[in-house]
This record gives structure tokens, sequence and C-alpha cells, in this order.
């Protein structure tokens, strides 16, 4: 299973990205997907999260600001991030838990994503 993130770049503060992750490969089915960030000289964190079943959850940071999503059909996960501001500036990785065609369970991260907002 391979996570291939998009959606990064240069956004003014209070602005809006969207980011996109999608899973491929031989999936049989997708648990929990989520939005971590990395910050320069900061441990990685937990942003949101979206179980198969459309509950979400969102760090304190985000809450409000952020909306995860998932298309289960396209096996992705989105994250639409508004109201930017520079100390969302980290790079954007996606997680998540799948069953492979083997029913075999594994956590994948995807290879992340940079975004960077300017004051």
């Amino acid at each position: 299973v391979q996570l291939q993130a998009s959606g990064g770049g240069l956004v003014q503060a209070g602005g809006s990205r969207r980011l996109s992750c999608g899973a491929v490969g031989s999936i049989f089915s997708i648990n929990n997907m989520a939005w971590y960030r990395q910050a320069p000289g900061k441990q990685r964190e937990f942003v949101a999260s979206i179980t198969s079943g459309g509950s979400t959850n969102y760090s304190d940071n985000v809450k409000g600001r952020f909306t995860i999503s998932r298309d289960n059909a396209k096996n992705t996960v989105y994250l639409q991030m508004n109201s930017l501001k520079p100390e969302d500036t980290a790079v954007y990785y996606c997680f998540l838990t799948a069953v492979d065609r083997t029913y075999r369970a594994g956590n994948y991260w995807g290879s992340g994503t940079q975004v960077t907002v300017s004051s």
C-alpha cells in the first residue's frame, strides 16, 4: 500500500489550501485515515482523523479551521485548511490503517507535502 499526497504549497495567512492523499496498491479495506504535521525543529503532531464511519477528531490547534473528509470509493483522504496561520507551516503527512488483500493489517504513512503560510 502506498500513499500519494498532494496539495501543498505557499499560501498567505488567512488563505485556504486543500490537501489530498490517495492510497494505491493491494487494498482490502481502509479503517482510520488521518493527517499529521511536523514543523521545523518540532515533533510530528496529530492534526485530524476520520474513521471508516465518518467520525472525525481534531487537534485543538486546528478545530474550527480545518476539515477532514474521505472518499472511500477513491481510497482518498482530504484536509481542507481555512484561515491559515503562519504557525500552520509544516510538512503534512497522511496516515492510514488498512488491511491488504492478504488480510494483513498495517499502518501506512505518506511521504509528506510542505505547506508554508506567509505572514
